[in-house]
C-alpha cells in the first residue's frame, strides 16, 4: 500500500493542478473464462471495478479486479485466486502533448511466483492534429525471479463517415525478459517478443462497435493502456476480439468476446484456447 500511496502523491502533485473536476465515471465488469486443451486451468471468472476522474488537464484512471479459476489438481495444488490493481495518471499541458504514468501490481496470487510483482510505466503522447495521435510508453515489471521491459508504440487515427465516428489504432509491443534467477515461468520463454495489433472502434448514434486482432507472440505483457497485466507463464500467439455497446442515458453497457491461443510455458503445452466473455457497465456522473 505504501507504493500505491507514493504513486498517487506523485501523480496528484506533479504539476500542481487545482482540483476542479470536469466529470467522472465508474465502471463495473464481469468476465467468464473457458480454457480448452489446458493442462492447468478449466474455467474461471473475473470481477472488476474501476473509474476515471478528469481534473483540469489531468486524468486519473484506476481499476481493481479479483479473479478465481478452477484448476486441474495435479499439476496445480489449489484453485487460483488473484487480485490486481491498476493506476494511470495522464496530464496534457496543451492540445499537442500529454504525459502518462502507470502503476500495476499483483496484490495477491496464491499459486504463481509472480505474486507481489510490480510494474511501472512512463510515456508521452503527441497530437499533430485532431485526427492523429501518437503515443510511446515504456514499462518495467519487477518480479522476484525476473524482470520484463516493454516498449509500446500506438498510433490512433480518427475519421467520420456520415454519422459514423471511427477510430483506427495500430499497436506495437516489444517485450524483453531478463531472467535473474532460474525458474519454471521463464525457462521455456523467449528472450524477446514483438507483437502488433490492429483495432477499430465505431460510434453510431447510441451504439458502439469494436474489433481487434493481435499478431505475433507475446508473454508477460502489459495491455489495454496499462490496465491489464498478463503475469502467468502463457505465451500467446494470436488474439481476436469483437464487442458491441449501447448508451442508455449516462450509462454505457458493453458485451465483448475475446479469443486467444497460447502455449503453457512450464509444460510446453501448445494450442491452449482461452475464450472470454466480458460484460461492462460504465456510468458517467
Amino acid at each position: 500500500m505504501k507504493k500505491i500511496f507514493t504513486f498517487l502523491c506523485i501523480a496528484l502533485n506533479l504539476y500542481g493542478v487545482e482540483f476542479q473536476p470536469i466529470h467522472s465515471s465508474m465502471q463495473l465488469y464481469f468476465e467468464s473464462k473457458d480454457f480448452d486443451n489446458s493442462k492447468q486451468k478449466i474455467d474461471g471468472v473475473v470481477y472488476g471495478i474501476g473509474g476515471d476522474l478528469h481534473i483540469q488537464n489531468s486524468e486519473i484512471r484506476f481499476a481493481y479486479e479479483r479473479g478465481k479459476t478452477q484448476t486441474k489438481q495435479p499439476p496445480l495444488r489449489d484453485d487460483l485466486d488473484v487480485e490486481k490493481l491498476f493506476l494511470r495518471y495522464a496530464y496534457a499541458p496543451n492540445k499537442s502533448f500529454a504525459l502518462n504514468l502507470n502503476y500495476l501490481t499483483v496484490l495477491y496470487d496464491n499459486i504463481a511466483i509472480t505474486d507481489g510483482g510490480d510494474a511501472y510505466g512512463a510515456g508521452i503522447s503527441y497530437f499533430p492534429s485532431k485526427k492523429l495521435g501518437l503515443n510511446f510508453t515504456q514499462y518495467y515489471t519487477d518480479y522476484k525471479d525476473f524482470d520484463v521491459y516493454q516498449s509500446n508504440v500506438n498510433i490512433d487515427f480518427k475519421i467520420q463517415i456520415g454519422a459514423y465516428k471511427i477510430k483506427l489504432t495500430s499497436e506495437n509491443l516489444y517485450i524483453n525478459i531478463d531472467e535473474e534467477n532460474q525458474n519454471t515461468f521463464t525457462k521455456n520463454a523467449k528472450e524477446s517478443y514483438f507483437t502488433s495489433a490492429v483495432k477499430l472502434h465505431a460510434h453510431y448514434n447510441s451504439w458502439h462497435f469494436g474489433t481487434a486482432a493481435y499478431f505475433g507472440k507475446r508473454a508477460f505483457a502489459i495491455m489495454n493502456d496499462g490496465l491489464k497485466l498478463q503475469h502467468h507463464a502463457m505465451e500467446f500467439d494470436r488474439a481476436y476480439a469483437v464487442g458491441v455497446g449501447k448508451s442508455i442515458g449516462n450509462a454505457v453497457v458493453r458485451l465483448q468476446y475475446i479469443y486467444q491461443r497460447a502455449t503453457e510455458l512450464p509444460l510446453k503445452n501448445e494450442n491452449v484456447e482461452v475464450k472470454n466473455i466480458r460484460a461492462i457497465v460504465n456510468y458517467k456522473f
